[in-house]
């Protein structure tokens, strides 16, 4: 078995393990068991738990982080920024749907580097977002709200469906199917909605 082969059987386990149990609950025996491997063998590619979690961790940062970060700093017109970030942002997790509620366990229980990490990866990327925005409503471009106020309107709505998806699931009466078809519909129905409440009448 290839070193690259064994390294991504064993990340692919911890996401698992990771994802289902969080990083307290979880165990190196059974990320072993999972990975098909023994657990000397896990050890000697990740030395400790903490270690093999920021390494699944780094993996799911640079999975999302240049996507999204080339799309924000784009150059092009807000309702354009808009629409490629939904569409964007629902098509990444739609393949990697554990990313989300990965970060939100890890932003419970350690705040202080998950923001290192953000700060990192996007640093200032928001900003230029913002002057748009706020640019636009000055000039009576679109209806007057807090730049931050859309900005989370943007993420939130589009993140929301993928960490509370057991919950929604069971609500709405989707089975797996039919809830992807809806999360296919969302990547223009959140940006329309989006845009319509700002966009002037």
């Amino acid at each position: 078995m290839s070193d690259n082969n064994t390294e991504e059987k064993i990340l692919d386990a911890a996401i698992n393990v990771f994802q289902s149990k969080g990083m307290d609950g979880a165990r190196m025996q059974e990320i072993a068991d999972k990975a098909k491997i023994n657990k000397s063998m896990l050890h000697y590619y990740y030395r400790s738990k903490q270690k093999l979690f920021e390494a699944v961790f780094k993996t799911a940062i640079s999975i999302m982080a240049p996507k999204l970060r080339e799309i924000i700093e784009k150059d092009e017109p807000l309702f354009d920024k808009i629409r490629n970030f939904t569409n964007g942002y629902i098509s990444l997790i739609s393949k990697h749907a554990y990313i989300p509620t990965f970060i939100i366990q890890e932003l419970n229980r350690n705040p202080e580097i998950l923001q290192d990490t953000f700060i990192k990866e996007f640093g200032n990327s928001f900003s230029t977002m913002k002057t748009t925005i706020n640019e636009m409503v000055e000039n009576g471009e679109i209806t007057p709200i807090k730049p931050e106020h859309l900005i989370i309107n943007v993420i939130a709505m589009s993140i929301f469906p993928f960490v509370a998806k057991p919950i929604l699931k069971s609500v709405l009466q989707k089975d797996e199917k039919e809830y992807k078809l809806l999360l296919e519909e969302r990547k223009t129905h959140v940006a329309d909605f989006i845009i319509n409440s700002i966009r002037l009448k």
